[in-house]
């Protein structure tokens, strides 16, 4: 962990808050989420933040305001390119996805894209669905700013907060055991969301 921080801790702080932007607003407004989801580069931006490289108020505006906006230039891709864009091969190798994504639009309407905003692969995809869909834009921008501020208030936190307790250990109990915890912390919550997302393909039936 400190090799990769300290990597990054070289870039002056203008870039690293540039580059957390770019991967939040282009998650959805060029479906960079396929690739990397922007809540990594927002859990990083807080771990930097509880280490004084970045000041925490700030970021959390930066993150907040670029997944607004991505998310709503994402709505105006999917309303102008809907067709194409499902075209895509990338996207095409998600139909199951995106067809639980579309259902989900169906049922809830604007809550769907508050909820979206908490996956990875939905935040990448629901805005350009919901414009798609045609979903009255007042509706998506209410829904979509109350899930970008929950989503960016709670991620900036929970790396900031990560990120002070990583100190805390590893000054106690020595940076090899903080490491180990570290890593089985991640661990389980890969396994966590692994687990989530075979119960939810195992649901998507009965849901059908």
């Amino acid at each position: 962990m400190h090799g990769v921080l300290d990597a990054i801790r070289s870039v002056p702080p203008a870039a690293a808050y540039a580059i957390i932007a770019l991967l939040v607003f282009g998650e959805a407004a060029v479906f960079i989420g396929f690739v990397l989801p922007g809540e990594t580069a927002v859990l990083l931006g807080g771990v930097l933040a509880s280490r004084s490289d970045l000041a925490i108020a700030p970021l959390i505006v930066i993150v907040v305001l670029c997944a607004v906006v991505g998310d709503s230039v994402g709505f105006e891709v999917g309303k102008r390119f809907g067709p194409r864009v499902l075209a895509l091969g990338m996207v095409q190798r998600h139909e199951h996805r995106i067809e639980k994504a579309q259902a989900a639009l169906r049922r809830r309407g604007g809550p769907a894209v508050f909820l979206g905003r908490w996956t990875a692969f939905f935040r990448a995809v629901m805005p350009g669905l919901a414009g798609l869909s045609r979903m009255p834009y007042r509706t998506f921008l209410v829904w979509n700013a109350i899930g970008g501020i929950a989503w960016g208030v709670t991620f900036c936190l929970v790396g900031y907060l990560a990120g002070a307790s990583y100190e805390k250990v590893a000054s106690r109990i020595g940076e090899g055991a903080a490491v180990v915890i570290a890593l089985a912390v991640v661990a389980g919550l890969v396994a966590w969301h692994l687990r989530r997302e075979h119960d939810e393909e195992e649901a998507a039936p009965a849901d059908g």
